[in-house]
């Protein structure tokens, strides 16, 4: 035993038994997803109530407070288990939500701030144009249909617009001289936009350019020939900064957001080297890489939405 003791190997092992023992009670519990403690604190309590109240207009009761106490509790478990089988590497899912997430971390840093008034004025003055109204205009058309004229559908219309010279736009002769139409006769304050879309884009342009006060035409649209007659026009107009204010806040956050999370991504994105296959050279499978530099100015799209 005495010749043992003197054993150097012997006394390495006991001073590694030791060591261990130590750091074995002395080492701080695991407060990470792995701890077997889940700890719910005031506020997230305070959160599931108000969400509750926020949903049903009325404070939950004990019983139900303690189902969303459980469900709280079981995404918690569910989580750490998950996290403990590794069943959020190499998961599409996981890897759309936590760069969505980054993204949002950029953008909110960016909205963090609120804007002075006269950093709003300053802003619009540049960028006015953003919030040009466009023209509105109010007329009554006639309809010319070529499933019930045929051919004849342009040279009716030409032959009535000749009637209605001069009449005004509630002449008693003018709807006598047209098909029903399966949509408004009268369309009021309508901007070229809608007009494209409920009539087609050469339609709109040729009514924007009429003048009011008259029947013309004929304009050939998506659904056939119309005489038209403009009876009012609005003409468009850059609103005032004090008409307008909160749109301009909203807009200026917005490229605020969208230019943090372009210098953000930059940023980000000069860390690390992209290696891609080598393009074959001959039609065949190629067994090296090619390293993609790093934009001069990368543009980055907004992260996928993970459906919930």
């Amino acid at each position: 035993m005495r010749r043992l003791l003197r054993e150097p190997l012997a006394h390495f092992l006991l001073l590694g038994a030791a060591l261990f023992a130590v750091y074995h009670f002395m080492k701080a519990p695991d407060s990470g997803p792995s701890s077997r403690e889940i700890r719910l604190s005031v506020d997230e309590i305070g959160q599931l109530i108000q969400l509750y109240q926020s949903q049903w207009r009325r404070p939950p009761t004990p019983q139900e407070l303690d189902r969303m106490v459980e469900n709280k509790v079981q995404q918690e478990v569910l989580y750490r288990e998950a996290l403990a089988m590794g069943l959020d590497k190499d998961d599409e899912i996981v890897k759309r939500r936590m760069a969505q997430k980054m993204q949002f971390l950029a953008e909110d840093l960016a909205a963090a701030r609120e804007p002075t008034t006269a950093e709003l004025k300053a802003w619009f003055g540049k960028n006015s144009a953003k919030f040009a109204q466009p023209p509105r205009l109010s007329f009554r058309h006639l309809y010319f249909s070529p499933d019930s004229r045929g051919a004849r559908a342009r040279d009716d219309a030409e032959a009535a617009l000749a009637k209605l010279a001069g009449q005004p736009v509630d002449s008693t002769i003018a709807t006598s001289l047209a098909d029903p139409f399966m949509f408004q006769d009268y369309y009021r304050d309508r901007a070229p936009d809608y007009l494209g879309k409920e009539f087609g884009p050469r339609f709109a342009l040729s009514v924007a350019r009429l003048q009011p006060g008259s029947w013309q035409g004929p304009i050939e649209s998506g659904f056939g020939w119309h005489l038209v007659f403009v009876d009012t026009v609005i003409p468009g107009r850059v609103p005032a900064f004090e008409e307008i204010e909160a749109d301009v806040r909203t807009a200026w956050l917005g490229e605020r957001k969208a230019l943090a999370w372009e210098k953000s991504y930059k940023e980000m994105r000069e860390k690390y080297t992209v290696l891609l296959p080598a393009p074959p050279e001959d039609g065949s499978p190629a067994p090296g890489t090619r390293a993609v530099p790093v934009p001069s100015n990368p543009t980055p799209g907004p992260a996928d939405v993970v459906p919930e």
